[in-house]
């Protein structure tokens, strides 16, 4: 069992690398590799894509690195290998994301990327720290995490998903923003679980098991 965690030169993905690692260990998930080698992703079981800073510039990014655009676009949808994006690698899941310019994205979940208005004024964007989620509708990778528990965030955007039923998870920020989305083999996260502490090592320990 092998798990890719895709490197676009989007972040440093050191600690999501350590979270990864010592879940796989405590699961018997196998192994887990930082790569952006298209070959390595092509043959992985699990691919995981973490995302920082703006849509437009690492959807470029993505593409721009030989063939490994390509080749985690058909591990996913034609293999139909499980899928974790997480921060902007989940909004790139979305049809379309709507930072600075109008980008297309992976339009694996239907559903923009919109800026987070709060309807209060002394919420400020960004969205940053500790925030309760509100557990939308049951998924495995969310196993063991109930309405109440928090996670960590860092965003100014958030994804609008087209059909409720993609929207796993919310938490509120003077309205509802979305947390989690999914849809058959894919889940993403916009926060980020390496730095959830518990409830993130639990979610990234139920992605290496799910079964999907």
């Amino acid at each position: 069992m092998l798990t890719a965690l895709i490197d676009y030169e989007s972040g440093n993905l050191h600690s999501a690398e350590k979270a990864f690692q010592r879940m796989a260990r405590e699961v018997d998930g196998g192994d887990v590799v930082v790569t952006g080698d298209a070959e390595v992703v092509a043959r992985a079981d699990r691919i995981v894509l973490p995302g920082d800073g703006a849509f437009p510039a690492c959807m470029r990014a993505l593409k721009g690195h030989s063939g490994l655009y390509d080749a985690m676009v058909e591990a996913v949808e034609v293999k139909g290998r499980p899928f974790m994006g997480i921060c902007v690698g989940m909004q790139l899941m979305a049809s379309w994301g709507r930072e600075y310019a109008d980008t297309p994205g992976l339009d694996w979940v239907g559903g923009e990327v919109v800026r987070i208005a709060p309807t209060e004024a002394s919420l400020k964007v960004p969205h940053m720290g500790w925030n309760d989620l509100v557990i939308d509708t049951p998924h495995p990778v969310l196993d063991g995490i109930e309405t109440g528990q928090h996670a960590y965030f860092v965003h100014s955007y958030h994804v609008r998903v087209s059909d409720p039923a993609h929207r796993i998870a919310h938490v509120d920020y003077g309205g509802d923003v979305t947390a989690v989305i999914g849809r058959g083999t894919m889940v993403g996260t916009q926060f980020h679980p390496e730095k959830s502490q518990g409830n993130g090592l639990r979610m990234i320990g139920n992605f290496l098991r799910w079964r999907p």
